[in-house]
C-alpha cells in the first residue's frame, strides 16, 4: 500500500532480499492470510489476520483486541514457532509492536522495535516499551533524543528508507508544465494522504493570503491527495475564497493507470485515455500514481509546502527535496529533522495546541508563516532556488536513500548470533488460561480492568492510556457494563483465541495427514465433537461408501474423540479437525487453493450459518435418503 509503512517495507525487503544473505519472513499487518497477493514477493509473506470468509465468531468490539488481531497478535507465535527467526524486526506504530515484547520467545532471539513517534509528551507506553527492550528504533531523531533525556540512552535513530532512485529533477520540466497548462503559473505543491493532522485548512488560508499579496503570480495549489476522504477541501476553498479551479490534483484511472493533473472537478470522472466509465478518481492509498508519475507531479512544483500537525517522518517531504523543490515545514515533530540547516528547508511556525484525551503537544501551522515563506521563495532568483534543491538532495541521499538504511539493518542481522532453536519448543508458546481467577477484590475499576487485560487476555501491553481500556472503563462508568460483563466478554474471547491457535492448522502441516496416491479422490465428514454426533455420524457412512466407491473416505474429529473412529471399516483415515475445516472453500477448493477434497460434508454446522453444510464441487455429490435424513 502507498502508506508510509509499506512503502518503507518495500524498500528495505527489497533490499535485504537482493543482498543474497537472507532468508526472509513477512508478517503483513492487515492481510488475510489467503490473500493472493502474498504469493507474488520473492520472500515469504503471511497474513496475520484469518482467512476472509472463515468463523471468527463474535467480531471484537474491544477496539484494543481487534487492534491486535489486524497487527498480527493472533498468529505470531504460531508464525514464529514455524519460521524460527534468528532475527525479528517490529516495524509499525508502537501500539501495533508492543503486544510481542512480553512473548517468551522476544528476549531469547534478537528483538528490536523500530517504530514512529510523533508527539511529546512521549506515548507511556512507547516509554514503558523503552524500558524493556534493547533495541529500540525511531524514525525521527526528534523523538529519539526525548527519550534519551528520560533516561533510554539506548535508544537510536534508523529513519525509514526512501527509494531515491524514482525522484530527481527532470530535465524537461517546462514541457511537463506546458502539457497540464501551467507555464506561467506559481505552483505551490502539497503530497499528503488526506488525513486530519494535515494541515489542510491552514495551507488553504496561507494560500489565501498569498493570492491576495501576490494577485500576479497566478499561483495554484496542487494537492495530490484523496478528495474522499479526510478534509472537505473544496468546502475549505470556498470557505477561503479561493476559486475551485485555482485547486489542482492528481486523478489516475484504476483501470488503465493513466493520470491527469487538472483542477478539481469532482470526485469520479471517466478516463480520457480508455474511455472506460467512472474509472478515474482521486489518487489513495490503493489507486495511487506510480513513482515515476509521482516524480512528474513533483516536478510541476515551484515549492513544495507540508504543513501538518505531527508526523513520524513524511515521506513526501524527502521526495520533494530529491526533485530539487524548496520545501516548508512545520517546525515540530519530525518536521525538526528537517528545519536542521542542512537539510535547506524553510521553517514555518507554529501554535501549540493540545489533543484532547493524551493531551499530547500538537501543531497549529501559522498560515501567515507559510505566506511569509512562500514570498520568500517567490521573489528568490533561479540561483538561490537550485542552490537549495541541490543542497536539500544531498541532505536526503545521506540520510534517508535506501542503501544507507539497508546498510544500518544488515549489520545489525549480520552481528546477532544464531539463535538456539530449542527457544522455539513446545512448551514456549504462551499459555492462554481462560479460566486464570482475578482478585474481584480491587476497588478501583482501572486497577481490576488492567489486572483483567493482563491475566485473562495476557495482554500485558494494555495500561490505562490504551484505547480498549478506556472503552471499558467508558462502560463501567456509565454503569452500561458491569465488571461481571467485561470479565465474561473477557474470558470468551480468550476461549475462542485459544481455540483459534489450537484448531488452526497450515496447509502444509495439513497435508502431511492425507495419502499422497489418493489425491482426487478423497471425501472428507468433519464432525469435530461430541461422543453422541460422532457416533451417530458413523451411520451416514455406509452410505457415502455406497456413493463414491472409487474414494477415500476420511473423517475429522478432535483428538480424544478419534477412537469412536478408528478400527471403522468405512473410515479409510482419521484427521484432526481444524477451524478452517469449517469452510467448504477450504476443504474442496477455491479461486488457486485447489483444495484437499473432492466433496466435504460438514452436517454440524446449520444451513443458516453456513452454505457449505450443502454446498459442494459443482455437480459431483451425489444425494441419497439415508445422508439427508441425517
Amino acid at each position: 500500500m502507498k502508506t508510509g509503512f509499506g512503502r518503507n517495507a518495500r524498500a528495505v525487503l527489497s533490499y535485504l532480499y537482493k543482498t543474497g544473505k537472507y532468508e526472509i519472513l513477512h508478517y503483513c499487518c492487515g492481510m488475510n492470510k489467503d490473500n493472493v497477493m502474498l504469493d507474488k514477493t520473492p520472500w515469504k509473506s503471511v497474513g496475520c489476520i484469518p482467512p476472509a470468509g472463515e468463523l471468527r465468531g463474535k467480531k471484537a468490539k474491544d477496539p484494543s483486541i481487534q487492534r491486535d488481531v489486524n497487527y498480527g497478535s493472533l498468529f505470531i507465535d504460531e508464525v514464529v514457532k514455524d519460521f524460527k527467526p534468528d532475527v525479528y524486526i517490529a516495524v509499525q506504530d508502537i501500539w501495533g509492536v508492543d503486544f510481542a515484547v512480553p512473548k517468551q520467545w522476544f528476549s531469547k532471539i534478537t528483538s528490536c522495535i523500530w517504530t514512529t513517534l510523533d508527539s511529546l509528551p512521549i506515548l507511556p507506553s512507547a516509554v514503558k516499551t523503552a524500558k524493556k527492550v534493547d533495541n529500540y528504533w525511531i524514525w525521527s531523531n526528534f523523538a529519539t533524543q526525548e527519550l534519551r533525556r528520560l533516561g533510554h540512552e539506548h535508544v537510536k535513530t534508523v529513519r525509514g528508507a526512501v527509494e531515491c532512485t524514482y525522484f530527481k529533477r527532470l530535465k524537461n520540466r517546462n514541457e511537463l508544465r506546458n502539457k497540464f497548462n501551467l507555464k506561467d503559473n506559481f505552483v505551490i505543491g502539497f503530497v499528503f494522504r488526506n488525513q486530519l493532522r494535515k494541515s489542510v485548512p491552514n495551507l488553504l488560508e496561507g494560500f489565501s493570503l498569498f493570492k491576495l499579496a501576490h494577485p500576479n503570480a497566478k499561483a495554484k495549489l496542487l494537492l495530490h491527495t484523496s478528495f474522499e476522504e479526510g478534509w472537505g477541501i473544496p468546502k475549505l476553498a470556498k470557505e477561503y475564497d479561493i476559486p475551485i479551479e485555482d485547486i489542482l490534483t492528481t486523478y489516475v484511472c484504476a483501470k488503465c493507470k493513466h493520470y491527469e493533473v487538472q483542477p478539481y472537478t469532482k470526485n469520479v470522472l471517466d478516463c480520457k485515455k480508455c474511455e472506460s466509465e467512472k474509472t478515474v478518481k482521486t489518487v489513495n492509498i490503493g489507486t495511487a500514481a506510480t513513482e515515476a508519475q509521482l516524480n512528474e507531479v513533483y516536478n510541476l512544483m515551484d515549492v513544495y509546502c507540508h504543513p501538518f500537525t505531527s508526523g513520524g517522518q513524511e515521506i513526501p517531504i524527502q521526495e520533494a527535496k530529491l526533485t530539487e523543490l524548496v520545501t516548508l515545514v512545520t517546525n515540530y515533530s519530525c518536521g525538526v529533522d528537517s528545519c536542521v540547516e542542512e537539510a535547506a528547508s524553510l521553517p514555518l511556525e507554529w501554535s501549540e495546541y493540545r489533543e484532547q484525551g493524551t493531551e499530547f503537544r500538537k501543531a497549529s501551522t501559522k498560515p501567515e508563516s507559510i505566506l511569509e515563506q512562500l514570498r520568500k521563495v517567490y521573489n528568490m532568483t533561479d540561483e538561490e532556488r537550485t542552490k537549495m534543491g541541490k543542497q536539500a538532495r544531498k541532505w536526503v541521499l545521506l540520510n534517508f536513500d535506501t542503501p544507507v538504511i539497508g546498510k544500518q539493518i544488515c549489520e545489525f542481522v549480520d552481528d546477532a548470533p544464531f539463535v538456539d532453536e530449542s527457544v522455539f519448543g513446545e512448551g514456549e508458546e504462551e499459555e492462554i488460561n481462560p479460566y486464570i481467577p482475578i482478585d474481584n477484590s480491587i476497588k478501583e475499576d482501572k486497577q481490576w480492568l488492567t489486572e483483567a487485560y493482563h491475566k485473562i487476555l495476557s495482554m500485558t501491553h494494555v495500561d490505562e492510556d490504551d484505547d480498549g481500556h478506556k472503552y471499558w472503563m467508558e462502560l463501567l462508568e456509565s454503569k452500561k457494563n458491569s465488571r461481571q460483563d467485561v470479565e465474561s466478554y473477557f474470558r470468551q474471547t480468550a476461549i475462542d483465541n485459544k481455540n483459534k491457535k489450537i484448531l488452526r492448522i497450515s496447509d502444509d502441516k495439513f497435508s502431511s495427514h492425507l495419502d499422497e496416491d489418493d489425491e482426487g479422490k478423497r471425501i472428507i465428514m468433519v464432525i469435530p465433537k461430541d461422543a453422541g454426533d460422532v457416533y451417530l455420524a458413523t451411520s451416514l457412512l455406509p452410505s457415502i461408501n455406497r456413493l463414491y466407491p472409487d474414494y477415500n473416505l476420511y473423517f475429522a474429529c478432535e483428538d480424544k474423540f478419534k477412537d469412536i473412529i478408528l478400527g471403522n471399516p468405512h473410515v479409510h483415515k482419521w484427521v484432526p479437525f481444524c477451524q478452517s475445516m469449517e469452510q467448504g472453500v477450504w476443504l474442496e477448493g477455491n479461486g488457486n487453493h485447489k483444495g484437499w477434497f473432492e466433496v466435504a460434508y460438514v452436517p454440524f454446522l446449520t444451513i443458516q450459518e453456513n452454505l457449505s453444510s450443502w454446498l459442494h464441487n459443482d455437480k459431483k455429490d451425489k444425494l441419497d435418503l439415508e445422508l439427508c435424513t441425517y
